[in-house]
């Protein structure tokens, strides 16, 4: 009994942290809710996450925040300044498209 209380709090408070950090340079990479006018595409990357840990659903918004930060983090690679989302996060993965818009 007294384990598996620890096991869900430690779960429980695992879920609100952060693993993912922003790289440097992907501070700059602008996110847009749409494809930007005017723009070069330079692809699409692929981002993914643990969306739930032992069983128990981690912070949605915190899961959409990782995905983020971890596709403006292949953003410099592509030479892409600005990316979007192609869908809805599924399964603690996401797509976005990487532009090169030169701002």
């Amino acid at each position: 009994m007294r384990m598996s209380l620890m096991v869900l709090l430690l779960s429980l408070s695992v879920t609100g942290c952060t693993w993912v950090h922003m790289a440097p340079g992907a501070s700059a990479v602008r996110v847009t809710s749409a494809a930007p006018s005017g723009c070069e595409k330079r692809g699409e990357v692929e981002v993914s996450v643990k969306h739930s840990i032992a069983f128990i659903d981690r912070n949605q918004l915190r899961v959409r925040e990782e995905l983020e930060t971890l596709a403006r983090n292949e953003a410099p690679g592509l030479n892409a300044d600005t990316i979007h989302p192609l869908g809805e996060p599924a399964g603690g993965s996401q797509r976005f498209a990487a532009w090169r818009c030169g701002r």
